[in-house]
């Protein structure tokens, strides 16, 4: 029967992908990517010959229905995203609701993210956690994190290497200088690091090294 699978890829080690993953990959008739280009070489590593075509934030608002169609009239999808679980914080949740709504049958896979690594490695509590993806970079940048500031769980944010200098500066005005967090980057990389310590000591910290690669924070709680 045809369906829509999410697939979740790597994050940084080609390694973490799962059987199954690779079995879907192999299978599908046509592979949803980010980017081609990013895809094709994890395609290209495990020998996997399947059609790619482009789903991005660009188009997907006008793909969406004709792929809908498509998996509706008999075809078999995969989605992914350049790294990590589409939809999440990536493309992905237009294409999903479409497919519901049009009783189109979606699977989605388990597999790599990389808010879960860095919020297990953070030693902050992780049984209960807010997960913010990307800050807004201009309208409704400090009313959001206001409303965090009071925030009772461990908070994850995802954000670039050239704009975390500012993030952590403007959150220690928010939530306190003493405030702790957790900088994770390069999750599962050859030079992967999590440092750890308050705002004022991060804003150190990076002041003096250039942070390079994705980055998670995890910022703890009120009460932790």
């Amino acid at each position: 029967m045809s369906k829509l699978y999410i697939v979740p890829t790597p994050i940084g080690n080609l390694e973490d992908i799962t059987l199954r993953a690779l079995r879907v990959l192999k299978e599908v008739g046509l592979i949803l990517a980010e980017d081609t280009r990013t895809t094709r070489k994890l395609l290209n590593h495990y020998q996997i010959e399947s059609r790619l075509q482009a789903y991005h934030i660009f188009n997907e608002h006008r793909k969406t229905e004709e792929l809908v169609h498509r998996i509706h009239s008999g075809e078999t999808m995969a989605l992914v995203s350049d790294a990590g679980t589409p939809s999440i914080s990536d493309p992905g949740f237009l294409l999903v609701r479409a497919c519901i709504e049009n009783n189109v049958e979606v699977e989605c896979l388990p597999g790599p993210t990389a808010l879960i690594p860095a919020l297990v490695n953070s030693g902050f509590p992780s049984d209960k956690f807010c997960f913010e993806g990307f800050l807004p970079h201009k309208k409704g940048r400090k009313t959001r994190l206001n409303e965090l500031a009071d925030e009772e769980r461990t908070i994850v944010l995802y954000e670039s290497p050239h704009r975390i200098l500012r993030t952590l500066q403007e959150l220690g005005q928010v939530m306190g200088n003493e405030r702790r967090c957790a900088v994770a980057r390069e999750l599962t990389k050859i030079h992967e690091e999590t440092v750890r310590g308050t705002f004022q000591e991060l804003v150190t910290h990076f002041t003096t090294r250039e942070p390079r690669g994705e980055i998670v924070l995890v910022i703890s709680a009120t009460k932790s």
